[in-house]
């Protein structure tokens, strides 16, 4: 008969698998299906380089609109086949006057007094587009100057859209929060070069991305993630998401970790909207590859993984409690104990790498826990607000360190 010793060791053991299979086995699986596959052979790239439109939402941007506009001008690209569109609805901070005293041949403004929310904005610039290919890019990040060139080759035959990568500028004095982003975000680009060569990115980087034009489908308004949904929904059309991660876009990390806080939970909001929108994606009988890479790389991790880890201090301590109350007190009671304590000294150190935060303070020690759990933390507390539902395509920018 099994026991309820035995039922909770299980348990325990399975959900610490899902927790390693979630931020390190998927690498590792990842990696050596690439080793098996071989890379993937070069597609003819294209032969002419075509009209590209590049659209810019910036809703109260006007601090970042004179770089920005700088750093699209001198884009190693031809000038004459470069298109620029900024959208600015809503804006009230002198966006659209100052644009408009630019005079520039290849500068588009779409402009109005209601604000509708990035989405609105974005389907409403899309069906203004005449060029093949589409970029969109953030407002307040800096692209290096081959980036549109590196995208654009990207789009050879199969290929529906480009991501390019993004990159955090830290400073040695800044948060943990913005470390760990960094840090973060240098773990993805690892994972998406292995997702590219395996089969495809699940999930582009809105802070720069391309696609095919004539690919476009009109995003719901409410919708969180439109870089995520736009993207996975052009895969499971059949065509890859490739990546370039020689064409960047360099932003700040967010002001603090409040800040960083409300961008995270809007993400991770956005998640859960995705995958209820995207599900018919884990049919893997039909999408194959795309099925496995989506929840490997991210079902589990949103809607899975942060579940587990406090399940595991709750499974831990119930199993401690049964070998007591059973009086199995032996080698197996000690290893449990260790157990718990090596999750009590990581949430610890978590912890007290928040309360370091707060104070300004960093401990190089603590800032990787502490962005562990508190990107979990974010995602629990993002399935609390989507359940609440009342969700909007407008929200509040998050705050960058100057």
């Amino acid at each position: 008969m099994i026991t309820l010793y035995y039922m909770l060791v299980s348990a325990f053991v399975g959900l610490s698998f899902v927790v390693f299979y979630t931020y390190v086995g998927y690498g590792l699986v990842a990696w050596l299906l690439v080793k098996l596959k071989g890379r993937r052979q070069a597609a003819v790239a294209l032969t002419e380089l075509p009209h590209v439109t590049m659209i810019v939402p910036a809703y109260n941007e006007r601090d970042y609109l004179s770089e920005k506009l700088k750093n699209c001008l001198s884009q190693n690209y031809p000038a004459d086949k470069l298109h620029l569109l900024f959208v600015i609805e809503g804006s009230t901070d002198g966006s659209a006057e100052f644009l408009e005293q630019q005079h520039l041949p290849n500068l588009r403004i779409l402009s109005g007094t209601e604000r509708l929310g990035k989405i609105a904005a974005m389907n409403r610039a899309m069906k203004q587009v005449e060029t093949p290919i589409t970029i969109f890019t953030d407002a307040n990040t800096q692209l290096n100057p081959e980036a549109v060139s590196r995208l654009v080759s990207r789009f050879t035959e199969g290929v529906g859209a480009v991501t390019g990568e993004k990159r955090i500028q830290v400073d040695d004095a800044e948060s943990a929060a913005g470390s760990g982003e960094g840090l973060y975000w240098r773990y993805e680009s690892f994972l998406k070069k292995l997702d590219a060569e395996l089969h495809t990115i699940v999930g582009a980087a809105g802070e720069l991305f391309a696609i095919r034009t004539d690919l476009y489908e009109l995003v719901e308004p409410d919708t969180l993630l439109d870089d995520f949904v736009i993207s996975l929904r052009i895969a499971g059309r059949g065509y890859r998401v490739e990546y370039a991660p020689d064409a960047y876009a360099l932003e700040r990390p967010s002001h603090s970790v409040g800040e960083e806080k409300k961008r995270k939970v809007r993400i991770a909001t956005g998640g859960f909207q995705a995958m209820k929108r995207l599900a018919y994606l884990l049919n893997v009988s039909r999408y194959g590859w795309l099925s496995f890479q989506y929840v490997s790389h991210r079902v589990l991790r949103w809607a899975v993984t942060p579940f587990c880890l406090p399940l595991l201090l709750i499974l831990n301590a119930l199993i401690l409690i049964v070998i007591h109350f059973e009086n199995q007190h032996s080698t197996a009671e000690f290893v449990w104990w260790l157990v718990l304590l090596a999750q009590s000294i990581f949430y610890a150190a978590a912890y007290v790498g928040y309360v370091l935060e707060n104070r300004q303070t960093r401990w190089k020690l603590t800032f990787v826990p502490f962005y562990f759990v508190f990107m979990n933390w974010c995602v629990l507390l993002g399935f609390v607000r989507f359940n609440r539902g009342n969700l909007s395509g407008v929200w509040e920018k998050s705050k960058r360190a100057v």
